[in-house]
């Protein structure tokens, strides 16, 4: 009998599934039937990120919950022999098969200092951002696409925030995500003639693990922080990106979407998935309307 879950069969790394949009884009892959593999630095007895529990085993074991297939790879993506040896697992373990890569690494929140000019920013912390935000992506991109174009085909996703090229409030932040941004339009271009496709992803207003801690609340009782910010009545769990990046994988005509920037609502309101809770938040439309003259 024919499987009833539309990735079955499909291979896919997250790198960067600890939490946040990676484990959220995981957990919807391995719903929907890939075998995914989740890597990150933060595992059990070691958190690689101060302040913060979750781990890729976690990660694996919440696919796993929902009848995935997961695997958990501790990789530190900013050392080249690890992201090589990770591939190597992948396509002896998948007999070279790689479907999606999703490059969700991040780790700048802590470096990020806001309302700071840049001349006046830890010069320091702004390059190590740009380290752990763009180059763990060629990295990962280097020894991953490979694998995609000895098939001819393959989804390769660069998680961004926003997906123009305007000021986002600081140097060295604007300049991580933008970068992604440009990452997924060059490779595209280089990778358009071998069948596989490229493109940048982003969130609306994320309602991450980190968030809903910052607002004092849990994902069950969220709505009492829109008492601080009224925008955080248009936030979205880490499962809707999820469901973005599945739907993607799924479309047979995603090639027509390479190079491009694309945003978590409007791609609900394309392929009419909703968000966890059932709604449909597109934080492109309401930011639009709301900060039009701004």
């Amino acid at each position: 009998m024919k499987s009833t879950k539309p990735l079955a069969g499909k291979v896919a790394v997250v790198a960067g599934g600890t939490r946040g949009c990676g484990r959220g884009i995981s957990i919807m892959l391995g719903e929907a039937g890939a075998t995914v593999y989740v890597t990150g630095r933060s595992v059990r007895g070691h958190a690689a990120t101060a302040g913060r529990p979750e781990t890729i085993e976690e990660t694996a074991e919440l696919i796993r919950a929902r009848g995935g297939q997961a695997i958990a790879v501790r990789t530190d993506h900013t050392v080249e022999a690890e992201v090589k040896s990770l591939f190597e697992r992948v396509q002896d373990e998948q007999d070279g098969r790689l479907d999606i890569l999703v490059n969700d690494i991040w780790g700048g929140d802590s470096l990020t200092q806001w309302e700071t000019l840049f001349w006046n920013h830890s010069l320091d912390d702004g390059l190590l951002m740009q380290q752990r935000a763009v180059t763990t992506h060629l990295i990962t991109s280097h020894y991953g696409a490979p694998l995609m174009v000895a098939r001819k085909q393959g989804l390769i996703v660069e998680i961004t925030d926003g997906c123009d090229y305007r000021y986002r409030g600081n140097l060295y932040y604007s300049l991580a995500k933008i970068s992604t941004i440009h990452l997924a339009q060059a490779m595209a271009a280089d990778l358009q003639p071998y069948g596989v496709t490229a493109l940048a992803l982003t969130p609306g207003f994320l309602r991450s693990e980190a968030m809903l801690d910052l607002f004092g609340v849990t994902e069950s009782n969220w709505r009492d922080a829109i008492a601080q910010d009224v925008h955080f009545a248009q936030s979205e769990t880490p499962a809707y990106i999820g469901k973005a990046v599945a739907a993607l994988v799924a479309d047979p005509n995603v090639a027509a979407k390479s190079g491009k920037a694309l945003m978590s609502g409007d791609l609900a309101e394309e392929y009419g998935f909703t968000d966890a809770d059932g709604t449909q938040p597109n934080w492109n439309a309401y930011y639009k309307k709301t900060f039009a003259d701004q």
